[in-house]
Formats: structure tokens, C-alpha cells, sequence
């Protein structure tokens, strides 16, 4: 019989499961909130490392769970204290984590698939192609390994920003989700944890049925249908129209993500144009500093272009911030590391994609 997989269940699933093993093994029943504490809470690295259970009690965990380790092949540090790092799954699969601290906050930036389908034309990502869906194990997990470092990193925020789209694989996120904020899990407030999305709607609809305070956003780099099929191939599918509509009818707060392309979606009708969408759903607009490198022949858009382009964003009574750069020494954008990896394997196309799962 194959092992149980703890880390790919949401922390009180795993405790009923440890409950029953406890009471079969003849221990006493509390030995299974204290083999959940150290799934998450308190993480250790293995059943051997739990040094507060009967010695003979871990082995016959270890006999039938499983604690499944990522494996760090690659870490980054920028000048900035942004780290990077590659993780390397069973398969052989690797995905990306991004470490952002600012003052008392430290961001994570996770992964939520290898690779991605979508091929949006500016994303380091979209070059590879996708190649599967991540477990709950495997995305959490990227959390938990840096929580296992000797000088562990613990978020106050996490971003589902990293690669792939989230939410066509939302049943492995949706337990993400339950691990990451539960007490008994990281803990980490619902407002403290974003879902970032193409506007993925069946997607979307489920995330707004959670009732954790969850945050939106949404990758919009594009404030009309024409541009944003040019860029974001996913816009056939989902109409941009569609996607505010929904953005409207989420009843939490929505980001609008806006990557500057210079002389593409710059311009002062850009502007105006994405701020009726913002004011249509409440949206606040971050834009983001296209990062060198990462994608396509894009250039990024000057300091002078943004400032200009939030102030006639701002003009328009919508709030608009432009996200602070970070590890551009690092190639910290997402997908960078991996496909410095990965320059001789092809691309899957986006009908390949027969892993993808949307709610």
C-alpha cells in the first residue's frame, strides 16, 4: 500500500487521518495534533525530526505517511535582499519561489504550476510551454521549505504570482488556500494571501465563493479586447468585458496588475481607457516595471512613461501605485531562472494542456 501524502491535505483532514492511525497504533489520540503542528505550524523536515513523539510511535509513521521534500538546486540573492530559488520536484519538474522582504513584511511569490499554457507574450514563463499541474504538497510545500532553512524565511504575505495560472488548477489551490491561512496550518491571514489571475472565470466565481477574505488580482495589461488578445492569447476565451464584469461582482478588494510595455500599452488612452475599467469594479491599479530580459522583444516603458501614465490614471479618481523593482540583478522575474534551464527543451503549445484544471 502506498503511504499518505500529509502534505497534500488541508491540516484538519490530516488530523482526522493521524487520529485514526493514533487510536489503531494504540496511543493516545493527542499524538495526532502533535504530528499536524509539525506538517505546518512548526514544520519538521521529517517523522524522525519530531522529537516530542515515542520513538517507536515515528517509525510507524514513517511506514505509512509521507513528508515529501523539494529539493533547492538553486538560490539567488539580489544586492536588494530579494532571494530566489529553484526547487526540483520527484519528476524532475522544477518551479520557482521568490522571497521579497520590505521592512517588517516578507513576501513569498509561489508557484502554482510548472510552466504555463496561457503564452502570454511578455512572460518569461509563457516560453516554456506547460508541463503539469502542481499538488497541494508541492505548492505549499514551497513555503514550507523555507521555513525549513537553517535561517528559516517566514511570510507575513504570499503572492500566488509566481508560475503558472492558479486558478485552472484550482482544486490543488483551493486546499493551498485552507493550508496557508488555518491556525493549524502557516497561519497567514486571508487578507495577507492574493490570488493573481488572467481572468480565469470559472475560476474567479469559486475563489469568491470562499469565505476567507481572500484578495483578486488580476492581470489586465491590456484596457481593451484588441490589444489584450495581441498579448494575452487567453482573451478569446475570456473576454476582457467578462473578466471586469466578474471583478466587479467580487465582493472583496481587486488589483488591477499592469505590466508597462513601452510604446504598446503606454499611452495616454491606455490610461484613460484602464482607468474606466478600474472605476467600473473598485479596483486599485498597480503598475508593474516591465523587467528586461524576461520575455518576447518587449522594452520596458522609462520612469518618466510610468509616473506619467499613474498620474493620468490617478486624474481619473482612481487609486494606482507602481510596484518597486526588485531582484532585477537576480532576474527575478518569474519563469527567469527556469528557463535559463530549460533553453533546449521545445514548448508545449496551449492545446497540450490536457493537466489544466478550471472549477
Amino acid at each position: 500500500m502506498s503511504r499518505v501524502n500529509l502534505l497534500d491535505l488541508a491540516p484538519a483532514d490530516a488530523e482526522q487521518a493521524l487520529r485514526a492511525f493514533a487510536e489503531s497504533a494504540g496511543v493516545g489520540a493527542y499524538r495526532a495534533r502533535q504530528v499536524t503542528r509539525h506538517l505546518w505550524a512548526a514544520p519538521a523536515p521529517d517523522f524522525q525530526a519530531m522529537t516530542d513523539l515515542p520513538l517507536d510511535f515515528r517509525a510507524r509513521l514513517a511506514e505509512s505517511f509521507d513528508l515529501p521534500r523539494l529539493a533547492l538546486v538553486a538560490e539567488q540573492r539580489s544586492t536588494d535582499g530579494t532571494r530566489k530559488f529553484l526547487f526540483r520536484l520527484h519528476d524532475g519538474q522544477t518551479i520557482e519561489t521568490v522571497a521579497i522582504p520590505d521592512g517588517n513584511r516578507v513576501t513569498l511569490c509561489i508557484s502554482s504550476q510548472a510552466g504555463c499554457a496561457l503564452q502570454c507574450s511578455f512572460c518569461a514563463t509563457g516560453l516554456m510551454g506547460f508541463s503539469r499541474n502542481l499538488q497541494p504538497s508541492e505548492i505549499a510545500g514551497q513555503v514550507r521549505e523555507l521555513a525549513l532553512l537553517p535561517e528559516p524565511v517566514k511570510p507575513t504575505n504570499i503572492v500566488f504570482m509566481g508560475m503558472g495560472e492558479p486558478l485552472m488548477n484550482w482544486k490543488a489551490v483551493s486546499v493551498v488556500l485552507t493550508i496557508l491561512n488555518a491556525p493549524e496550518g502557516c497561519g497567514v491571514g486571508a487578507r495577507h494571501i492574493t490570488v493573481s489571475t488572467v481572468g480565469v472565470l470559472p475560476g474567479i466565481e469559486a475563489l469568491a465563493q470562499r469565505p476567507e477574505q481572500f484578495r483578486l488580482a488580476i492581470s489586465v495589461h491590456a484596457p481593451t479586447d484588441k490589444l489584450r488578445r495581441m498579448l494575452m492569447p487567453v482573451n478569446i476565451k475570456f473576454p476582457l468585458e467578462r473578466v471586469i464584469d466578474a471583478a466587479a461582482a467580487f465582493a472583496r478588494r481587486v488589483t488591477f496588475e499592469y505590466v508597462m510595455l513601452g510604446g504598446v500599452n503606454d499611452q495616454p488612452a491606455h490610461a484613460t481607457a484602464l482607468a474606466r475599467l478600474a472605476k467600473r469594479c473598485g479596483a486599485f491599479v498597480n503598475l508593474i516595471p516591465l523587467h528586461p530580459g524576461g520575455a518576447g522583444s518587449f522594452t520596458p516603458t522609462s520612469t518618466e512613461g510610468i509616473q506619467r501614465f499613474a498620474a493620468a490614471v490617478a486624474k481619473q479618481g482612481v487609486e494606482v501605485a507602481v510596484r518597486k523593482s526588485r531582484g532585477m540583478d537576480i532576474a527575478a522575474a518569474c519563469g527567469q531562472l527556469r528557463v535559463e534551464r530549460l533553453r533546449r527543451r521545445p514548448p508545449r503549445t496551449a492545446d497540450q494542456n490536457g493537466q489544466v484544471q478550471v472549477p
